[in-house]
């Protein structure tokens, strides 16, 4: 079927679900997937009948990929970030840009402290016992004794829509709340840190939940895990490149903490190979958004967008450009 006025053409960036993929086709007509966001793979057909791009932040959409589609005046990012992005060049080619923000942050936050209570708890370890015939006597005390959630300090990097609801959850489960943020909030009362250092050398807990660009790669390095101490845990379900995959797989092997979790990686699907052997971080598979109810969220949101900008009403989310 050929694109139309009436009936778009899309190009996806990325493999989304049948569902998805069923719902963007009934009005507009889909090419791709691209296997990768090269421009090498825009066909000349792609390049003559696409009038948006929709994937997700953390796939690159660069200069060459949007000289490649020179007819696409819009990019849907599918979820809450636009970290690869290169929204100067989208700027200059007189590219919209939109995302997902706060449509998976229920279940993301859900996530989050899975995450916790199995790095805190052994959860995984322990599993991996049982499956291994090793529970031969009481094992708990093999693990330490762990510190337990209730009364601890839960520091939570980036307090926006997910972080705020990684902060109610933690409330239910007796913990102290602090959080370091661009700019402190006037609207809730958990204390509030200058700075990272500061929010590590406070809290038990460090949660990874702020949004990633270049200014805070790394932010998570050998002296911030050096500074949240041997009883210390992360959890980073923000984007990988907020963590130093190998300071931070050096201070779980050398105690500097005493575990991890992570659902989100620098160079996804690959993980630091440092960490596939550690025993002390839980991790996971980019999981925190993976619900029916988060799909939805953000598949509606991406259409919601796509019919704005055909129509030419105002785009529904858009994201700031420089």
């Amino acid at each position: 079927m050929v694109a139309t006025a009436e009936r778009p053409g899309i190009v996806l960036g990325f493999r989304f679900a049948a569902r998805t993929r069923e719902i963007y086709g009934t009005k507009y007509e889909l090419f791709g997937p691209l296997d990768r966001p090269d421009a090498a793979l825009v066909t000349p057909e792609m390049a003559a009948k696409a009038r948006a791009l929709v994937t997700v932040g953390s796939l690159p959409v660069d200069d060459a990929l949007l000289a490649a589609l020179p007819h696409v005046r819009l990019v849907c990012c599918y979820g809450t970030g636009y970290e690869r992005v290169d929204l100067a060049a989208a700027k200059r080619r007189g590219v919209a840009v939109t995302h997902s923000p706060g449509a998976n942050a229920p279940d993301v936050a859900d996530m989050a402290m899975a995450l916790l209570l199995s790095s805190t708890r052994n959860v995984a370890r322990a599993d991996r016992v049982l499956r291994a015939g090793n529970w031969k006597h009481r094992v708990s005390g093999s693990f330490g004794i762990p510190a337990g959630l209730g009364g601890g300090k839960l520091g939570i990097l980036g307090l926006g829509a997910i972080g705020e609801l990684i902060a109610r959850r933690a409330r239910g489960f007796d913990m102290e709340i602090g959080y370091h943020n661009r700019r402190r909030r006037d609207d809730v009362d958990y204390r509030y840190l200058d700075s990272a250092m500061a929010l590590a050398e406070w809290c038990d807990y460090l949660m990874v939940a702020c949004r990633a660009d270049a200014s805070n790669r790394h932010t998570v390095d050998a002296e911030l895990l050096r500074a949240l101490g041997p009883r210390g845990h992360v959890v980073n379900i923000s984007r990988g490149s907020m963590v130093d995959e190998a300071a931070l797989a050096d201070a779980l092997e050398g105690g500097v903490i005493e575990g991890a979790g992570l659902d989100v990686f620098e160079n996804e699907p690959a993980i630091h190979p440092k960490l596939m052997v550690q025993e002390r971080v839980v991790l996971t598979p980019h999981l925190g958004g993976g619900t029916d109810r988060a799909v939805a969220a953000m598949t509606d949101m991406v259409v919601r967008n796509l019919e704005a900008h055909f129509a030419g009403r105002p785009l529904v989310s858009p994201v700031p450009m420089p």
